[in-house]
């Protein structure tokens, strides 16, 4: 029987191997980063080579970098009580802080009429477009899908403050960070020790910590060798056999820049919820939008946005590819959902 395919690789990608073993020896490390005594020192040092490890893929200076939960709480560090705008298209993590005003157009492009009150993340979760050009002076810039798998630098973006996660990369789930330039701050969300130059307080998180800056560095190996435009080949066969196979598919975000590993496509009509448990049993791990909404499927308000109708949005399948997903599974893919495609047809006619 063939092995499962996991095709989520947006959602979270698989532990990386440097990731595992930086994990594994900082298991190791006994002391609290915080203590002056040598084993403290210990874990302070595992901490301060991941921070380097992190900027230097980031193209940011290691200042810059302070280390929290998730790229969901550095966006509550970032802009909370801000008042920033930003587009319906933006992940929940960072709408449920800003005014949604901004529009975007039919490609998922956002128009930002005024940068230092806006924060626009550089690609989306769901349908992998990537902003074609980020106005300089932007207040945040949500880099989480994008780092690791796009050529760029904070540093050269321009704006403010950045967030990135580490398990959209290989690194551990429950670690990310804030990234904020030199001369800026922020008011603490979480008080008391001063950890992390005073934005962050609380032991830190050291195991994680370690295995998100291996994660990052070997990130940024991967993407100076090409493995990333390998990557897009193969997304690229799955799309066009899903062409072929079910030409009235909508694919979604595919007129522009995006993501090199993403496809978001739809038949419309066919619930989305439906078509992940048939590809679930089928041995295939896909999603149906983002998966940060504790496992509730429900329309997508970044289709909505793009102008896509309600039968569109509730259809919509994501599949996102990583390094070692091959050509025999996207088209084993296409062939099982190809032959769902024709049954849902077949019982809708």
């Amino acid at each position: 029987m063939p092995s499962r395919v996991y095709l989520d690789w947006n959602a979270t990608a698989p532990l990386r191997p440097e990731a595992r073993a930086a994990m594994a020896a900082a298991m190791d490390v006994v002391g609290n980063p915080s203590s002056v005594h040598a084993e403290g020192r210990a874990a302070k040092g595992l901490i301060e080579r991941a921070r380097a490890q992190v900027a230097a893929a980031l193209g940011a200076d290691g200042a810059e970098v302070i280390f929290t939960s998730g790229a969901t709480e550095a966006a509550a560090l970032a802009l909370a009580g801000r008042g920033l705008q930003g587009a319906p298209v933006e992940h929940d993590a960072v709408r449920a802080w800003i005014d949604p005003v901004l529009t975007v157009d039919a490609g998922g492009q956002v128009r930002v009429p005024d940068p230092a009150r806006a924060t626009v993340q550089l690609a989306n979760s769901e349908t992998g477009v990537v902003q074609a050009a980020l106005p300089q002076g932007l207040a945040l810039c949500d880099m989480t899908q994008g780092f690791g798998k796009l050529p760029v630098a904070f540093n050269w973006l321009g704006c403010d403050a950045a967030l990135v996660s580490a398990h959209k990369l290989g690194g551990p789930k429950g670690v990310g960070a804030l990234v904020l330039r030199r001369g800026l701050d922020v008011d603490a969300q979480l008080r008391g020790g001063g950890q992390e130059m005073g934005r962050r307080a609380g032991t830190e998180n050291v195991i994680g910590i370690a295995g998100f800056g291996a994660a990052a560095e070997a990130a940024g190996r991967d993407l100076a060798n090409g493995m990333w435009d390998e990557v897009a080949e193969v997304r690229n066969i799955l799309e066009k056999a899903l062409d072929a196979g079910a030409p009235a598919t909508i694919f979604i975000g595919n007129s522009g820049p995006r993501l090199p590993n993403t496809l978001c496509f739809a038949a419309a009509g066919w619930k989305a919820e439906t078509q992940v448990m048939a590809m679930d049993l089928a041995g295939f791990a896909v999603s149906a939008g983002s998966a940060c909404s504790s496992g509730k499927l429900r329309a997508s308000p970044v289709l909505g946005a793009m102008g896509h109708g309600p039968a569109v949005a509730a259809a919509a399948l994501r599949v996102s590819l990583g390094p070692g997903v091959g050509r025999d599974d996207v088209l084993r893919f296409a062939e099982a959902w190809l032959r769902e495609e024709r049954r849902f047809r077949a019982r809708a006619a």
